[in-house]
């Protein structure tokens, strides 16, 4: 689709001198995917995960190689300057521009070639690694670069940066793995470059044509500054920073390939790529050292580095302490220590692996000596350990002490056997300029990450900001290291490219760029005439915050501070693999629909420059529409965004005084009407099941047709339970009071799942009591964004639980949804003692029983299960119990790695989302449930993953407790 309707942004710098409705008119011709230049489209592309902010002309989403050469020509001939983007993923600032961004991620994804003899692949630039390295595996090959974005990021953006990764110990940078490259230069020249002998050279140097004249000025550029080029580049290995013009010298095979890769989009686009794959070796071990700091664990380098390691990763015990959502730390054990490397070896077998691993621990001597160590081959421990390291630029993004901490000073690299030198020195300067942050990263290659608490907001702080990063090049380029390893200069570090490289080869960059853009319109403000490292910072513009009606605890009240938890490392862009962020992006592969994304637009709205209408913008809305309110980015994304909490503040600021869509007062005000429904549950069912009057309903409420209505019980579990009130039960009581949460969905739609509690809890002992009075969370008016009636709700179920917290009742919920609101939540909307002290008695069943019953036998079972763990458990609570107390009853289960089930609450029930729902709940849950054998049970405590389960699959899905009643024998019906 092309959107070419919104109108062009006035007075843009980058749009002046430009015939604007001229260059739409090329687009629109030759370009048959997306081009935008609306508001929503451009604010989505401010800016990548770096600490920078250019606002572009506009976007181009290609659907073709043909659109790409399109959009390039209508550039060239409008003197448009040019972007070209991978996944965003750059955290120096070199994926975004003041022209054109060309966006390759969406569509340019194929892997046209994988040929296993010679061990090559043939990709377009918006394949995404970890497909390609899915691709190359039946061949027992892989591509060797792997940067901790391998889920997201694209083969076209490691090239342009020259992505390395936690295994270029073994297999290099990307540039060590480009075999060519077709290209195409800002003028419409498309070329295959790669490797070019000097007969090579001076052959197509006499050709008339302009790759003639390239070759020919490639050669020359060459010839001048030989001497420069052997003498004056840093013979290291991550030296990723500047441009690689030594791989032109004639002993490097004149591999213009390789010299280009890194350029950061600032000479040509890349249009696809030839890759060198590598032989994965078919068994790993992790061999975990501790020694007291970081510089201890540097000066054990030189001897590991002897032992042909597969890499050797860095990280510290506050790295660690970052990973503190539920379950993230599940299996995560390490050794003595404060600081620790981790060596991959590998093998023929996992015992041979793991045989060298114990060789590598017993022949460490002196320095490499570790205080305790550990050989790791069990998976889910080595996956554990791995994503601290992967998620590190997110863990990292708070310092210990809650402070913002920023990017900027990334990636330097110097010589590994330098490494301890060089951070202790690190550590004074740190201390000089009175900063702090958290190192870690690929030791074995000398390369360090670390996030710093800048201050980035004031004019003082920007001084500073300039002072430390001159320092801090100062003191790489004294310990012969690249202020870049791995990221690349960006807007970040280009400005110091002087002091690394001297004036002579200063120039020959500028030549070598010249040579391929004399027009100076690719990627422009980067490595060749830069723009100053303290220029376009994008925090800044978020610093007036409006006043909101959650109370963000975690970000001192601030939501421009919450909104930048997000740094732009894009792990919601993923397309598949373990967690639960962002269902909807993972249907529908659009930027808008990424938590990221979202973040991006909500940011823009508070700066209020591009998206200028504030809470009342479209553009917002249209990309919070499809958030699920899953909170999966709560606890996956490595920075804690919460955007179901973000997209509830919106929608009550966007519909203040304005009528809202027919669902947020249907299924919004659930409670009310199921409490209505409770007088004469029959009639109602009855509507419901009519297909005339049930399509005016669903019509009336904003419901998709193909959703049919739940029922309602004839009696509310409420009245079940004040009837069974006078009949003491067996056994009950010993342990103690507790209270159960009536929520909505348990009391009016499925009371066999709290009858079943108070079954499964008078059996472990316990006495069961309700909270007095109708009560609810609140839940379904937070996420249709009607705060102040959920404040007034959650204000009546603190009131009515405060009496049982005072007594010290610990309280248990059923629906996660519920439970997970009263734990959060309450806390954010109606904040202060009694709320928190509320919100620390929550539990869940499982988590209930294993605190309190720990010695308590669940009846057993002994039956196989399909499991479903709810959204909102996985983010807030987690889930650790449930499994233990299912092994415990017997219950063989399969939790599945499935992410959200689609339905969301009232999002998979509204009719513009349905199909979105579906798809979501297509991608692993409803055809496992298909799958599952007849005899199976399939287990969900959350009642929208159970309405999902049902009604998209025929097979009817139950709540644990439920499974534990049933084997304390039978009960009376409802």
């Amino acid at each position: 689709m092309v959107d070419l309707s919104a109108p062009m942004p006035p007075g843009s710098h980058a749009a002046r001198g430009i015939d604007l409705e001229g260059f739409r008119r090329a687009l629109r011709d030759g370009v048959s995917g997306e081009a935008a230049f609306g508001e929503g489209a451009r604010a989505l592309y401010t800016a990548d995960a770096s600490n920078y902010r250019s606002v572009p002309l506009g976007v181009v989403i290609p659907r073709t190689t043909d659109d790409v050469i399109a959009a390039v020509a209508a550039c060239d001939a409008y003197g448009v300057p040019i972007t070209p983007r991978g996944g965003g993923t750059s955290i120096a600032g070199n994926a975004i521009g003041p022209g054109l961004v060309i966006d390759v991620s969406r569509h340019l994804t194929a892997i046209e070639e994988i040929d296993p003899v010679a061990r090559t692949a043939r990709v377009q630039p918006g394949v995404i690694l970890d497909d390609l390295r899915a691709a190359a595996a039946p061949h027992g090959l892989t591509f060797g670069p792997d940067p901790s974005t391998h889920s997201r990021c694209t083969l076209g953006g490691m090239i342009g940066n020259n992505a390395c990764g936690a295994h270029s110990v073994a297999w290099g940078t990307t540039a060590d793995n480009v075999e060519s490259l077709d290209v195409l230069l800002h003028d419409g020249t498309r070329m295959t470059v790669g490797a070019t002998t000097r007969d090579e050279f001076d052959r197509r140097a006499a050709e008339p044509t302009r790759e003639g004249r390239i070759h020919a000025a490639l050669r020359d550029l060459t010839d001048a500054y030989m001497g420069d080029l052997r003498t004056g580049m840093p013979s290291l290995s991550r030296r990723v920073s500047g441009y690689s013009l030594d791989r032109l010298l004639p002993e490097n095979g004149g591999n213009i390939a390789r010299a280009l890769t890194g350029t950061e989009g600032g000479c040509v686009t890349v249009l696809g790529a030839t890759v060198r794959l590598v032989e994965a070796p078919r068994a790993r071990a992790l061999v975990v050292l501790g020694y007291p700091d970081a510089p201890a664990a540097a000066d054990a380098l030189p001897e590991l580095l002897g032992h042909q390691p597969l890499t050797v990763e860095g990280l510290n015990d506050r790295l660690v302490a970052g990973l503190d959502r539920p379950g993230a730390r599940s299996g995560v054990a390490l050794p003595e220590g404060r600081a620790w490397l981790m060596v991959e070896i590998g093998g023929d077998s996992p015992e041979d692996a793991a045989d060298a691993g114990r060789l590598l621990v017993s022949g460490l001597r002196g320095a490499a000596r570790p205080l305790g160590s550990a050989v790791v081959t069990d998976p889910a421990h080595t996956r554990a350990l791995w994503r601290i390291r992967e998620e590190g630029a997110g863990l990292t993004s708070r310092t210990p002490d809650g402070a913002e901490a920023w990017s900027g000073w990334e990636d330097a690299a110097v010589p590994p056997e330098r490494l301890g030198s060089y951070l202790r020195e690190f550590d004074a300067l740190m201390e000089r300029h009175g900063r702090d942050g958290v190192v870690y990263g690929h030791f074995g290659e000398g390369c360090l990450h670390v996030r710093i608490d800048f201050d980035l907001v004031t004019e003082e702080g920007h001084r500073g900001y300039r002072a430390f990063m001159e320092d801090a090049a100062d003191l790489v380029v004294a310990h012969g290291g690249s202020i870049s390893g791995e990221h690349g200069d960006g807007r970040a570090r280009s400005e110091l490219l002087p002091r690394m490289y001297g004036e002579r080869l200063m120039q020959a960059f500028a030549a070598f760029k010249a040579v391929w853009d004399p027009r100076g319109l690719m990627n422009p403000g980067v490595i060749v005439d830069p723009a100053p490292l303290d220029a376009d910072l994008r925090v800044p513009a978020a610093l007036n915050a409006p006043l909101t009606v959650l109370d963000y605890p975690d970000d001192q009240g601030d939501f421009a501070r919450a909104l930048r938890r997000c740094s732009g490392v894009g792990k919601c862009r993923r397309h598949s693999g373990p967690g639960v962020m962002c269902p909807s992006y993972m249907v529908t592969r659009e930027e808008k629909d990424s938590t990221r994304g979202r973040a991006r637009m909500l940011f823009e709205m508070v700066n209020g420059e591009v998206i200028t209408d504030g809470w009342r913008s479209e553009a917002v809305r249209d990309s919070l529409d499809l958030c699920l309110s899953c909170k999966g980015c709560r606890s996956d994304c490595p920075v804690n965004v919460d955007m179901a909490s973000y997209k509830a503040e919106f929608l009550h600021h966007h519909y203040e005084g304005r009528l809202r869509p027919a669902s947020h007062y249907s299924m919004g005000w659930l409670p009310v009407w199921a409490r209505l429904a409770a007088l004469a549950p029959a009639e109602v069912n009855r509507v419901g099941r009519a297909p005339l009057l049930s399509g005016l309903v669903k019509r009336a409420g904003g419901i998709a047709p193909q959703r049919s209505i739940p029922e309602f019980s004839r009696t509310t579990f409420t009245r079940w339970f004040r009837r069974r009130r006078g009949r003491a039960a067996p056994g009950a009581g010993e342990r103690g009071e507790v209270v159960l949460w009536p929520d909505t969905f348990g009391n009016h739609l499925t009371p066999g799942v709290p009858m079943a509690a108070v079954r499964v809890l008078e059996d472990a002992g316990f006495r069961v009591v309700l909270p007095s009075g109708p009560v609810c969370c609140g839940l379904t008016w937070v996420s249709t964004g009607q705060l102040g009636v959920a404040r007034k709700v959650m204000g009546r179920a603190l009131r009515a639980l405060a009496p049982h917290v005072a007594a010290g009742t610990p309280i248990v919920g059923l629906e996660p949804s519920c439970t997970a609101a009263l734990r959060t939540d309450l806390v954010e909307l109606v904040p202060g003692a009694a709320a928190e002290r509320v919100a620390e008695s929550v539990h869940t069943l499982a988590g209930f029983l294993a605190e309190r019953a720990p010695d308590w036998d669940p009846p057993r079972v002994d039956a196989r299960a399909l499991g479903q763990v709810h959204c909102h458990q996985h983010a807030v609570i987690g889930f650790d119990a449930d499994r233990d107390l299912m092994r415990r009853a017997g219950i063989d289960a399969d939790i599945l790695d499935s992410g959200c089930c689609g339905l969301a609450g009232n999002f998979g029930f509204e009719a513009e989302h349905y199909e979105v729902s579906r798809a979501v709940g297509e991608r692993v849950l409803l055809p496992a449930v298909r799958e599952a054998d007849p005899d199976t049970l399939i287990l969900a405590d959350g009642f929208s993953c159970r309405t999902q389960v049902t009604q998209e699959t025929g097979r009817p899905a139950v709540h644990l407790a439920e499974v534990l009643a049933r084997g304390l024998g039978p009960a009376s019906a409802p």
